[in-house]
């Protein structure tokens, strides 16, 4: 059996990963979920809660957050993964608000429910700090203020000075920053775990251990189909985020990209005086060094780099987790924010995978005449997304007319990523190219008027 306490930091501190029993024999449910993560958890709990009385079974390959909700920076985050100017120019004032609005009622969702089923997950609503150290990442913040005070939402949101920045914490060669009060940190796995707990003491089922190989849609019903059986249902949930590229009909739906931690011992109190951090907000920044940090209970630093691989025809191994060129550039980076951690030990490193749909745009869709639900497309941002889609599918899947079963997410298709070798390839070029940007822009203070060529195709 798999060591899972090996896969993160938040694996490892997060109690017993002992794997519930896997599935034995065929079965008929109410709704049926593929992946015990984020999605699929916050799916039945929301159905649960609403409707106590549903047969609701999940089926997990691994154990329940094992993947990304196990693994990610802990960020707890409002922003949601389509940029809120996008949002704006396509679909107009109200329904980007009422985005954002969902948003923050995502995070707040988290924190009700970790304190309604007594889930320690170190929830803390200190909202996000991103810091600017040029003045072009400056100019990006101010224009993220502009087009939240354009929608009415510039009460949640907060521009900072140097002095303010340093007011939160001190990091090197800051000039300043935006402040985002709607979002939180957590423990994630501690989350996970704790929110599977809660999904069976409501009267849900949780099969571990059990790999679905395909679905097959309705009519009559759709199924999910294992080695260990095949579950059919009212309603089938598709929730494994970049693990649905397995499965053949949805291979060019959603790339794996990965993401990678690292994490510092407990630092000294002479070392947090001098950096201060006592907030305990989540951190971000823009550049070739900047990543996004989270400061754990225990008083240590995690780091995760904007640095990523590409796995080619969207195999996703566990080899992937494993890059030490950019474990070694984000200790480095650490050091590079904060110069009084010089010396620190790095007690972990780590990786995982998220899905980029080709159009950056989520999907939360409920198709009542194949029975297929799906929640996914995060591109990185998926804490509280996930809970938006588990409330949206939950919503859905038991004909609720609210206000968040008419958000665009719910009839969204995005179109399929180009074939391989193209994909990788011009993903692995753009990629490239733009952090090439980013190191010229850090050397000369300038960036390019107009984005290039990569940065167009990656826009398209």
């Amino acid at each position: 059996m798999k060591d899972y306490r090996r896969y993160s930091y938040w694996l490892e501190t997060a109690g017993d990963l002992t794997p519930r029993p896997p599935l034995d024999g065929s079965l008929d449910v109410d709704v049926a979920i593929l992946g015990a993560g984020f999605t699929g958890l916050w799916t039945a709990y929301h159905l649960l809660e609403r409707e106590p009385s549903l047969k609701v079974v999940v089926l997990e390959a691994e154990i329940a957050g094992f993947g990304a909700s196990g693994r990610n920076g802990g960020w707890c985050y409002s922003g949601f993964p389509y940029p809120a100017s996008k949002l704006l120019e396509e679909y107009g004032r109200d329904t980007a608000r009422e985005i954002c609005q969902q948003m923050y009622a995502s995070v707040n969702d988290v924190g009700r429910v970790c304190e309604l089923e007594g889930i320690d997950a170190h929830y803390l609503k200190a909202g996000v700090t991103d810091v600017a150290r040029n003045d072009h990442q400056m100019q990006h913040y101010r224009d993220y203020y502009e087009t939240y005070r354009t929608l009415g939402l510039e009460e949640h949101y907060q521009l900072l000075d140097r002095d303010g920045v340093d007011e939160r914490l001190r990091v090197a060669r800051a000039v300043g920053g935006f402040r985002m009060k709607e979002s939180a940190t957590i423990q994630p796995a501690l989350l996970a775990r704790g929110l599977a707990n809660a999904v069976e003491r409501h009267g849900g089922v949780i099969y571990e251990q059990t790999r679905v190989t395909d679905y097959t849609p309705g009519p009559p019903k759709p199924t999910l189909h294992t080695a260990r059986g095949n579950v059919t249902a009212r309603a089938v949930v598709l929730a494994g985020e970049a693990y649905l590229a397995a499965l053949p009909k949805l291979r060019r739906a959603i790339m794996p990209m990965t993401s990678h931690m690292v994490i510092t011992e407990p630092l000294p109190d002479a070392v947090w005086q001098e950096i201060g951090w006592e907030g305990r907000e989540v951190v971000g920044g823009m550049g070739v060094t900047a990543g996004y940090l989270n400061k754990t209970v225990d008083g240590r630093i995690a780091f995760g780099p904007y640095r990523s691989v590409v796995p080619y025809g969207s195999k996703i191994t566990d080899s992937l987790n494993w890059q030490e060129d950019i474990f070694d550039h984000a200790r480095r980076s650490t050091i590079d924010w904060f110069p009084a951690a010089r010396g620190t030990r790095f007690t972990h490193a780590w990786g995982g995978v998220f899905g980029i749909p080709r159009d950056r745009f989520p999907t939360m869709s409920f198709d009542k005449r194949t029975g297929i639900a799906t929640g996914r497309g995060y591109t990185g941002s998926g804490v509280s997304t996930a809970n938006l889609s588990g409330r949206i599918l939950a919503d859905l899947i038991t004909e609720r007319d609210t206000v968040l079963t008419h958000l665009p997410m719910t009839t969204h298709v995005s179109r399929n990523w180009e074939p391989e070798p193209l994909r990788w390839l011009g993903t692995t070029l753009v990629r490239k190219s733009l952090q090439r940007t980013e190191r010229i822009a850090e050397k000369t203070g300038k960036y390019p008027d107009k984005p290039t060529l990569a940065q167009r195709i990656w826009r398209s």
